[in-house]
């Protein structure tokens, strides 16, 4: 923090707009670790001193206990956020859920998923917005897209994508048959769309010559054509059709900064493409965790072997225990593969 705040005073700090930016989004990171530590450090010394006074005779048993599990959840908070370190792990996340194959069943499913990541959020105090949904024919959803506004939201909810199977009586079918429903979730982070170009006279170096092209006589015996290099970038525009070099040179810049601008969004495009390729492998018949409420009631994540009794409990969104535990085996690299036949539920 001190070295950011040297940096932050320095007379040229702001010269280098997006260099500035993320410096001070590093300094709002930090005053929130900072902030946390604090905080930590802060319960530490108040249990301390229960310890003490219990060990003196004092009756804090009440307060002690009270202490030592508010300390608990502090640190295993702070242990679960320190496996959240990815590029976008703190970004919002843009959720979406599809109803796999079977119809009134999928999409009825679809929609149960909808509605516990619905409640997770609440839980965790994050803002939820449905961008899109389209509503099943008879019953549920297709699928639904979701943006989740809140720290950490998308290294949360990456630990959810994949097929998520579900085994019950159907509702839908007069015969009371037993039936097996798919539908997949995949996570995106959030990525600032918000793109500021600022060329520096410093990155260019302009060239003058003289048009060739047709325009009268004025623009082909004067050096009123432009060409800018764009030097950290590479990019070359020119512009030669206005008689004016000043008039040229404004609208090569005008093209120079549309290049600079596309080049930012391949950039946030390779970025999410990097994020959809670590998904490719997702593919209905490989899920990462069934929800079986008949015969028995059971829920199990196929990749850590963690499971669940209490089905309603996770289905209104109680999901911590299973993404924290695929979160710990994933930081650890023994997050197993999804379940392609899941046999051990049948």
């Amino acid at each position: 923090m001190e070295r950011l705040e040297q940096k932050m005073s320095a007379p040229d700090f702001w010269q280098d707009q997006q260099g500035a930016q993320k410096m001070l989004q590093r300094r709002k990171r930090l005053e929130g670790d900072l902030g946390f530590l604090t905080r930590l450090r802060g319960q530490e010394d108040d249990t301390r001193v229960l310890v003490e006074w219990a060990e003196a005779g004092e009756d804090v048993d009440k307060d002690l206990r009270a202490a030592l599990d508010a300390l608990e959840e502090t640190i295993s908070a702070a242990e679960f956020q320190k496996m959240l370190g990815g590029e976008h792990d703190r970004a919002n996340a843009i959720l979406t859920i599809n109803a796999g194959a079977g119809g009134t069943e999928s999409q009825d499913w679809a929609e149960m998923l909808l509605r516990m990541y619905l409640r997770w959020c609440d839980r965790h105090g994050y803002k939820r917005d449905i961008t899109d949904i389209q509503a099943g024919e008879e019953a549920g959803i297709k699928s639904a897209t979701v943006l989740v506004s809140g720290e950490y939201a998308y290294g949360y909810l990456s630990a959810e994508v994949g097929v998520h199977r579900l085994v019950r009586i159907s509702p839908f079918d007069s015969a009371s048959r037993r039936h097996t429903s798919f539908a997949s979730v995949f996570a995106w982070p959030e990525i600032e769309e918000d793109i500021k170009i600022e060329v520096q006279d410093k990155d260019l170096r302009v060239d003058t010559y003289r048009s060739s092209g047709a325009g009268g006589q004025h623009v082909n015996v004067t050096d009123s054509a432009v060409r800018i290099t764009h030097m950290p970038s590479g990019i070359v525009v020119s512009c030669q059709n206005e008689r004016s070099q000043i008039r040229n040179r404004e609208v090569a810049m005008k093209v120079l900064k549309s290049r600079l601008y596309d080049m930012e969004l391949q950039k946030q495009k390779a970025k999410l493409d990097a994020v959809e390729n670590a998904k490719k492998d997702i593919a209905f018949g490989s899920q990462i965790r069934s929800y079986v409420l008949h015969p028995y009631q059971l829920v199990k994540d196929h990749r850590t072997k963690h499971e669940v009794g209490d089905v309603n409990r996770v289905l209104d969104g109680d999901l911590d225990d299973l993404i924290k535990t695929a979160l710990v085996a994933r930081a650890k690299g023994t997050l197993g593969p999804a379940d392609a036949s899941a046999e051990d539920e049948r």
